[in-house]
């Protein structure tokens, strides 16, 4: 569980120290308590709390409310899902039933962090900042600021209701920094233009770090036969928001910008599978790592992988702590205009590798340049005046290293 000698995964995120950078994220994971307590035993480092509300009757959900894409493995005959779209509604546990959990946790796992969810609607400071207080009361690490659930919940003027307008985070974000001692953080809708304004406005009204991203607005499908999008409520259904693997470069992009443009602590969130996927957010500028879908899945035991793999790969490339790690690509993103314009490379088939699929050829010819030939003999041959250095052979190649650009 990333033992490696010379290697240490502790860090340190919004002044909370954290045994390893990996949090379960708001989400069916931590629906109750007693899941979030099975988490910690298991070796994650913390857990958000499923968003807290003051009136939890009001909570009613729908069956079903999940629907996902994928790909089932003919040999294994399993499916391999690459997104998930909710529709699932915030908790639908009492306020008081979560604080005396809350309480619990923090007894029991004193060094383990416990991140409280809240969410209310923004005409009412009062309700923000009586269930911050009691949150706080009740031994909670952290508050996290659900301002960005992009179903269901901004029908009621909350969520991303308010995550998308600057002035109403802003606000919301005031009144529950002021109203706490514990560091405040907000979590960000990936549904705006520019996500980094909002995360500066929230860090400008008190907020102590940044969550990045959650779920994506969208509709998965519709059922060819019923002619109803999914997922279907008695014939019926709405947009929800989507998670897993398929979302992951939006998180990427924004965790990059919020940390590049605002300079604030971040909790990356979006599509995180691997401890490879850890380690890219880390990279561009995440602390800690959010993980839900990925659990959802596969279960909590992932987290041995996440650490291990994370502590090799550390080790691997001299980083010592993770906070040597945080930020460490962020120089190496820079605007369009910017970048080598001058170096020019080309496609090399290796042959030798090639299993003869005409993928690279059949891409080349009706959407690049033409400039990948078939001989009769299936050998595949490059016409370097006409490459132009793409790279779209390469990325449908489904052999690693067979084709590659070379100056």
């Amino acid at each position: 569980m990333g033992t490696n000698p010379g290697v240490d995964l502790s860090v340190e995120f919004c002044g909370v120290k954290f045994k390893n950078p990996f949090i379960l994220a708001s989400a069916p994971p931590t629906t109750t308590g007693g899941m979030i307590v099975r988490a910690f035993k298991a070796g994650w480092a913390g857990a958000v709390t499923k968003t807290l509300v003051e009136d939890a009757s009001s909570i009613i959900n729908v069956t079903p409310r999940l629907a996902s894409l994928g790909f089932r493995d003919p040999e294994k005959r399993l499916k391999k899902n690459y997104a998930l779209e909710n529709i699932e509604l915030v908790t639908d546990r009492e306020l008081t039933i979560w604080l005396k959990e809350i309480e619990e946790l923090r007894k029991k796992y004193p060094d383990h962090v416990v991140i409280a969810s809240i969410m209310d609607d923004a005409s009412k400071p009062e309700g923000w900042q009586s269930m911050a207080k009691k949150c706080e009361d009740a031994g909670a690490n952290l508050i996290e600021l659900n301002l960005s659930c992009p179903h269901g919940m901004p029908e009621r003027g909350m969520g991303s209701a308010i995550g998308q307008d600057v002035e109403l985070s802003k606000r919301v974000t005031s009144w529950v920094a002021e109203a706490v001692n514990i560091p405040v953080i907000a979590k960000m809708t990936p549904n705006v233009t520019d996500i980094a304004v909002v995360a500066k406005a929230c860090m400008n009204a008190g907020a102590k770090g940044i969550s990045a991203i959650n779920t994506v607005a969208a509709i998965i499908g519709v059922d060819l036969e019923t002619l109803v999008p999914m997922p279907n409520v008695s014939g019926y259904s709405a947009h929800g928001g989507l998670s897993g693997p398929a979302v992951k470069p939006i998180a990427l992009k924004a965790v990059a910008c919020v940390a590049k443009e605002t300079g604030a602590p971040v909790s990356g969130i979006g599509g995180i599978s691997t401890w490879k996927d850890a380690a890219e957010f880390i990279l561009l500028g995440a602390s800690t790592v959010q993980l839900c879908t990925a659990v959802m899945f596969y279960g909590y035991s992932i987290i041995d992988e996440l650490t291990s793999g994370l502590a090799t790969y550390m080790e691997k490339k001299g980083f010592h702590r993770i906070s040597d790690m945080v930020g460490a690509s962020l120089d190496k993103l820079v605007s369009f205009g910017e970048l080598d314009n001058k170096t020019k490379r080309k496609a090399s088939i290796d042959n030798s590798l090639c299993i003869q699929c005409d993928a690279c050829f059949v891409s080349c010819r009706d959407a690049g340049y033409q400039a990948i030939t078939r001989g009769s003999d299936k050998i595949y041959k490059v016409t370097e005046k006409l490459c132009t250095g793409c790279s779209l052979c390469c990325q449908v190649c489904p052999v690693e290293g067979c084709i590659t650009l070379k100056p």
